[in-house]
């Protein structure tokens, strides 16, 4: 019987290399991509969730068609982060761990240039690059990309969501006419269609999944809590789930860091990632993470881009994205690789809009899911601890005298399953026994006024007509800084911050138009934002007002 990937057309070195990896069959993306790749037909549009094996798909072709006695960069693999940068360079160096002479050259920020350029300058058939550090090496002429036959853009929606569309369009230009281009994205926004209409020619598109999809074998919930209860909720599902493995989402860099910070101060093994980390400090987290001396992770949209990291069991969301296409992208870092995964949401009744969006964009229906009381976490541990003790293996019983064992032997066997029951709980130290309910009642509404209470199924969006006196009790604000300005959600809460003090958690429901945007904040905030002065953005001044003062 034929090994399946050698059917899609690569040779015996790279099959024998993906044997040993323990490749057995070909997922949906290679199936479609390789052979079209190999034959260098034409260009290719692929839309692809993370997890579904695209960097096979892409790179086993592009190791089949290298020269290895030819010492010019023949292919260039563009991707949003580091991280990514870094895993796709290692997939590649072992599909090619026998082929001869085949050289593989990660570049990326935040690592030393001077070490990159001697491995340059030693040969590098392809390169798997950041678009930063790709632009600082071109210009130091270290790069020089006339010889390149392909380029790949992975992951090309991150890209564009990071602000790197000038420096992507200033790569590609320097790229020769006659190539192959492929571009990978999760997304098909009308900014991917132009890059695609401007730099492929006539490609052959290749969708996996309906468009803006989510993974099949993800189950998407959502939990209902007032805002207050959001960090009693979170900390109930570790507790309940014992193998919690996962990253938490969350809408500022302040807010990663006092979350985590309470964690660790309860117990707890958790760490952030955010922007204001040096390069080191992240390696340093992620490292831990990877190895699991972490089990949560509190990140924001930005500094979780581009990690990789297996077997994670959950994505839980502290707030639901600002722009919901990300939900796809925090919630694809779980269920890699055929694996299965769980993405909660923890909602308060003014994000319900938000889970509707997102339901009618990737076509999903989110079930409901209960946060569990101090009672369900309690059995759920006594009946792990149960099942640990009973299925214990002792293959040698050692003797112990009975005056030792005596004190034990005289107790009933009800005060010996209670004694141990409590001292391996102690260990825990869970304190949720009396704990509450805190799930909102979905049926309980003000149908006339006023904000919801529950999360009801066809809850729209409340708040949103504010009143246009700052004494309201939900305000809509205007400011002058928007996508033109290449700015994100979570940084524009950050700019927000540190031109007013005012906490970026009031800032939510932000609508960002090109120049200018709009968001919601209590009334209290908003007066305090609106005061704002001598605040600049790259030399421009920040204006805050009302949304309805608007001229």
């Amino acid at each position: 019987m034929n090994y399946p990937f050698k059917e899609l057309g690569l040779i015996e070195p790279i099959c024998t290399a993906l044997q040993a990896i323990g490749f057995e069959e070909p997922t949906e993306v290679q199936k479609r991509t390789i052979p079209y790749l190999l034959s260098r037909q034409g260009d290719l549009l692929a839309l692809a969730q993370t997890g579904t094996g695209k960097t096979a798909a892409f790179g086993l072709p592009i190791l089949q068609n290298i020269d290895s006695e030819d010492n010019h960069t023949q292919a260039l693999i563009i991707s949003p982060t580091r991280e990514l940068c870094l895993q796709i360079a290692t997939d590649l160096k072992s599909y090619s761990r026998n082929l001869r002479k085949v050289r593989i050259v990660p570049v990326y920020g935040g690592s030393s240039i001077t070490v990159q350029i001697k491995e340059l300058k030693i040969g590098a058939h392809i390169i798997v690059a950041t678009p930063g550090r790709l632009i600082d090496l071109m210009d130091r002429k270290v790069i020089r990309l006339q010889n390149i036959s392909t380029v790949v853009l992975d992951e090309a929606d991150e890209m564009l969501n990071m602000g790197f569309r000038d420096d992507m369009e200033a790569i590609l230009a320097k790229t020769p006419e006659e190539k192959l281009t492929a571009l990978f994205s999760a997304t098909m926004s009308s900014d991917i269609r132009k890059i695609a209409s401007t730099y492929l020619h006539s490609p052959e598109e290749v969708t996996i999944g309906k468009k803006n999809a989510a993974q099949q074998n993800i189950s998407h919930q959502y939990a209902a809590v007032h805002a207050k209860d959001k960090y009693t909720a979170l900390k109930r599902i570790i507790d309940f789930h014992e193998d919690f493995y996962g990253i938490v989402f969350c809408s500022t860099k302040i807010e990663t860091q006092e979350i985590s910070d309470h964690l660790v101060r309860d117990g707890y093994a958790a760490d952030c990632l955010h922007g204001d980390l040096a390069q080191a400090q992240r390696d340093k987290v992620m490292h831990r993470f990877r190895h699991k001396a972490v089990k949560l992770l509190l990140a924001t949209d930005v500094a979780a881009r581009g990690i990789d990291v297996k077997n994670l069991t959950h994505i839980i969301h502290y707030h639901l994205p600002d722009d919901i296409e990300n939900y796809t992208h925090r919630s694809g870092r779980t269920a890699r690789a055929g694996q299965k995964g769980i993405s909660i949401a923890l909602l308060h009744s003014r994000e319900a809009y938000k889970l509707h969006q997102i339901e009618k964009l990737i076509n999903i229906k989110f079930e409901r899911y209960l946060i569990p009381k101090g009672a369900d976490i309690l059995q759920s541990r006594v009946k792990r601890i149960i099942d640990n003790f009973v299925g214990l293996s002792i293959e040698e019983q050692p003797e112990f005298p009975n005056e030792l064992v005596w004190p034990i032997m005289k107790l009933s066997k009800e005060e010996i399953v209670n004694r141990f029951l409590a001292s391996e709980l102690k260990k825990l130290n869970l304190g949720q026994g009396e704990s509450p309910d805190i799930n909102l009642d979905e049926k309980s509404r003000e149908r006339d006024s006023g904000p919801v209470k529950g999360l009801g199924r066809h809850q729209g969006r409340s708040g949103s007509n504010s009143s246009s006196h700052v004494s309201g009790k939900s305000v809509r604000l205007f400011i002058n800084l928007g996508k033109k300005d290449e700015i994100k959600y979570d940084e524009l809460r950050e700019i927000i911050f540190k031109s007013t003090k005012v906490s970026g958690r009031s800032v939510r429901d932000i609508e960002m138009k090109g120049v200018y945007s709009f968001f919601m904040a209590d009334s209290k905030s908003a007066e305090i934002m609106c005061k704002v002065k001598g605040a600049t953005f790259k030399g421009r001044p920040i204006r805050i007002q009302l949304a309805s003062d608007r001229n």
